[in-house]
């Protein structure tokens, strides 16, 4: 399916950190629980930062992405079927699978990204740092927090 340009004109959609934060940290349990893997107590972290245009321009009104990381904890062994499991049910959601891999020279390493084309945001799960460790992360697109009441 080709993909169709973000219009640029389209409202961004607006959205209190703290309720970007409460869905990224659902969606990353979500994650884990369909790999099959237990989120790691205190593995919760987002991060936010501006949005930046195209020449490195930002606005003055707010708007915000968010990288939520969270670590869950699977055997490394387990990871090739995590991923294979995640992406049949990131599919069946209505996601597009952008980059998978299973293993690396027939080890385990995982590797999955995946974009919610009408969400417009992104996945990311991969085998890290430890043999235990599974990499979850939720990518939001540019968010503009709400009007302050006036």
């Amino acid at each position: 399916m080709p993909r169709t340009p973000p219009d640029p004109d389209e409202p961004l959609p607006v959205m209190a950190r703290s309720d970007a934060e409460s869905w990224a940290r659902e969606l990353t349990a979500y994650l884990a629980r369909s790999a099959g893997a237990t989120l790691a107590p205190g593995s919760s972290r987002p991060f936010f930062s501006p949005c930046t245009g195209r020449n490195g321009e930002t606005a003055g009104d707010g708007r915000y992405t968010l990288a939520h990381h969270a670590d869950g904890t699977l055997p490394a062994a387990r990871h090739p079927a995590a991923v294979r499991a995640l992406r049949a049910a990131l599919e069946r959601d209505g996601f597009t699978v952008t980059a998978y891999r299973e293993t690396v020279d027939g080890r385990p390493d995982a590797l999955l990204y995946a974009r919610h084309p009408a969400g417009r945001y992104f996945l990311d799960v991969g085998t890290g740092g430890g043999t235990d460790r599974l990499a979850l992360t939720v990518r939001t697109r540019c968010l503009l927090p709400p009007a302050e009441p006036s």
